[in-house]
């Protein structure tokens, strides 16, 4: 077993005014080469964006983009349709760049603050033809239970959002003293496990909010939360 922890206090930070980013991995202006990335996840940014702000128009190619609201509202905009699309808080978002793609992204609010995690992952075919995709995720669908967000084209589970990678995005809000034991799909995939919110213990070290750490080279693990906890898994392979 590889266990690799990272601090919320540990990550890149920018304060643009109007945009508070936190890198978990390299990106922008932060770079650090011990952070470079987790197998085939990319970035994992912790975006604060104020309201009536956002990211202008922008270029993307093969690299498959997933953003998930936690507070507030988004609005994107993408050379595939020129339509503003709203992206709520309970939504999750996945735009497969591939040959190329043009995309904009705001804050839906003009007064409110929005937070969201955008993760990207590096596919495992390249030139393919762009996609954009969106899907609601009930709340009660991940109390006490693991709720599968995104998976790969190639993976027969129903109702999760699909990108081209043996990737697997899922969340778990977990009560008070409650475990969970998280089964790894393959011997070459790790998993970074994000914390949202609460504090768990894993493999004898305790997480709290924004904390993370990286696992691979194991079949299974099991976190206990100590209190109220909202959990992000990114499962990746790790040959990259």
């Amino acid at each position: 077993m590889k266990i690799i922890e990272y601090k919320a206090a540990d990550r890149g930070y920018a304060n643009y005014d109007w945009l508070h980013a936190n890198y978990s991995f390299s990106f922008a202006n932060y770079y650090n080469p011990e952070k470079e990335n987790f197998g085939a996840l990319r970035v994992l940014n912790d975006d604060v964006i104020q309201g009536g702000m956002g990211f202008g128009e922008h270029p993307h190619n093969n690299m498959e983009i997933i953003t998930i609201p936690l507070q507030g509202a988004l609005k994107h905009k993408d050379s595939m349709s020129e339509k503003w699309i709203s992206l709520e808080t309970g939504e999750v978002q996945v735009m497969s760049a591939g040959t190329g793609v043009m995309h904009s992204e705001r804050n839906n609010s003009a007064t409110d603050f929005i937070n969201l995690f955008q993760i990207w992952i590096i596919p495992n075919e390249m030139g393919v033809k762009p996609a954009y995709n969106q899907m609601k995720f009930d709340i009660s669908g991940r109390k006490d239970k693991l709720q599968i967000l995104v998976t790969s084209y190639d993976n027969k589970i129903v109702n999760s959002l699909k990108i081209h990678q043996d990737a697997k995005i899922s969340r778990i809000d977990l009560s008070k003293n409650k475990d969970y034991t998280y089964e790894l799909k393959s011997d070459n995939n790790g998993v970074y496990v994000m914390l949202i919110s609460g504090e768990i213990t894993l493999k004898d070290k305790k997480l709290e909010k924004r904390d993370t750490v990286g696992i691979y080279k194991i079949s299974n693990f099991t976190l206990i939360a100590n209190q109220k906890s909202e959990v992000l898994f990114i499962e990746v392979p790790m040959n990259f």
